[in-house]
């Protein structure tokens, strides 16, 4: 796989890092690829519970495009089952979180969107920046940032192409959780080891694709949904042994957001 991706397996956490640090991360065509199959390596390996993405070095999460080299993410074998940038169609079928340190603009800012939930460093900044150049979103922008943060903020940044600081971002909804500058890996992994370690985890799959399938659905269909398939996941042994665990008095500690000074 080329060096402008890599991928590390932490145990059941595997971690994709875009290393194009030189040039803010921004993906080209290569790296397109080299995305989409990291992501479809993922998916397929049962032994995976968690897809942690972040940017090589502390300045950049992804700038979106290689603005230089457009036409190598036009012409890639994954452009449509994919998307241009190598992500947004595809669905690792299991959690992602996006580990944010510095600028996630354009398709970098939709990427972050693709994974589950973001935790970010206080220097990170977010925005649409490429509205400069007239770029258009095709990477899930248009769909993700509406469900994400509401249709209002979606338009505002898509339509301004503002660019936004890491607080205001928290206070649309983007990001979850602000960590000093540096530290969003490190919380990123904290909270996939949780997930990974939690048991029933085909619970956490079955809960999660309930959640992202519910968009278009009444909450009677989306109710439904949920019954079909979360609720057998209700007869797993690693669910009865959890139980068991709960009545004989163990009560493990869940994450709590880190303290943030007003």
């Amino acid at each position: 796989m080329t060096k402008k991706l890599l991928v590390s397996d932490r145990g059941p956490i595997t971690v994709v890092t875009l290393n194009r640090p030189e040039v803010r991360n921004c993906v080209d065509g290569e790296t397109a690829v080299a995305l989409a199959e990291s992501i479809e390596a993922f998916r397929g390996d049962e032994r995976k519970r968690v897809l942690v993405i972040t940017g090589a070095g502390d300045l950049a999460f992804c700038s979106g495009a290689d603005l230089k080299n457009p036409l190598s993410l036009l012409s890639h074998p994954y452009i449509d089952t994919a998307s241009p940038m190598g992500f947004s169609r595809l669905d690792p079928r299991k959690p992602t979180i996006a580990a944010i340190n510095g600028a996630c603009f354009a398709g970098g800012f939709e990427l972050a969107a693709w994974c589950d939930f973001r935790i970010s460093s206080e220097n990170a900044e977010f925005g649409c920046l490429s509205r400069r150049w007239g770029v258009p979103y095709t990477d899930g922008g248009t769909q993700r940032f509406a469900r994400i943060m509401g249709l209002g903020n979606a338009l505002y940044l898509l339509e301004t192409g503002a660019r936004i600081g890491v607080k205001r971002a928290y206070e649309m909804g983007f990001v979850q959780e602000i960590v000093p500058e540096g530290q969003a890996l490190e919380r990123a992994m904290e909270l996939a080891t949780q997930i990974a370690s939690y048991p029933n985890f085909p619970g956490i799959v079955a809960e999660r694709g309930a959640v992202l399938s519910t968009f278009g659905l009444s909450l009677d269909e989306g109710l439904a949904l949920e019954a079909d398939t979360v609720r057998p996941t209700l007869a797993s042994e690693e669910l009865r042994s959890g139980l068991m665990r709960f009545a004989q008095g163990a009560r493990d500690e869940s994450p709590r957001p880190p303290t943030r000074s007003s």
